[in-house]
């Protein structure tokens, strides 16, 4: 089971269904995770937030309801496969490149240009 790097702010005007649902989206379109990682049980992260399990469950069924995640029987919830995938892996990706091309002293309109190159190429 994947640990969540999340928090409630009490003090938001944003319903905490909704801060949890906005992070985990955020964590899946980001990359940190990925197809196939399993979320923690509602009410464990419900517990571990001190939120009612019926609020998490709400975040989870909207990020469900989105194709972000899936609800499997004996697998719990877990991110699902499917067009977030791909831009996540892109995403970690051109992060990475972005951080060698820094390392190697490469500016970055020198960097953008060789994507450039290679996209013509392709």
């Amino acid at each position: 089971m994947t640990e969540l790097d999340v928090a409630v702010d009490p003090t938001s005007p944003e319903p905490p269904f909704e801060q949890v649902r906005a992070q985990v989206e955020a964590l899946i379109r980001g990359g940190r995770l990925v197809p196939g990682d399993r979320l923690p049980t509602v009410r464990g992260l419900a517990t571990d937030l001190g939120l009612a399990a019926n609020t998490v469950a709400r975040a989870y069924k909207e990020l469900e309801a989105a194709g972000l995640v899936e609800t499997r029987r004996r697998a719990g919830t877990v991110v699902a496969s499917g067009e977030h995938a791909a831009e996540a892996a892109l995403a970690a990706l051109a992060a990475r490149y972005v951080a060698a091309a820094r390392e190697a002293g490469v500016a970055d309109a020198a960097a953008l240009e060789i994507v450039s190159r290679a996209q013509r190429r392709v």
